[in-house]
């Protein structure tokens, strides 16, 4: 038999009301607030003393291929240069 998917389809739902919807919908407002915003994982050190811990980071100068927008402030590959203006480069994003 062949299904027309175009026809309007009838379920036992549409009979219900719209208070009978709401009141299957959960109540967004009654959620548990978490206190601890800030730390959502509640990650904690256990006390332990960072201040002797050395990074080593790598800081590569400048390419000659790159070039720093100076709306977004971000380095990008000489492909993404918009234009020029007396303040600096612009890329194509913030052109846009």
């Amino acid at each position: 038999m062949a299904t027309d998917y175009d026809a309007p389809r009838k379920n036992d739902d549409e009979s219900e009301s719209i208070e009978g919807l709401k009141e299957r919908v959960p109540d967004k407002m009654t959620g548990v607030v978490d206190d601890d915003a800030d730390n959502p994982g509640s990650f904690e050190l256990a006390g332990q003393d960072l201040s002797d811990l050395d990074l080593d980071v790598v800081v590569l100068p400048p390419q000659v291929d790159e070039f720093t927008c100076v709306e977004c402030f971000l380095v990008k590959h000489r492909s993404q240069l918009d234009h020029e203006t007396k303040l600096g480069p612009i890329c194509r994003e913030c052109a846009a």
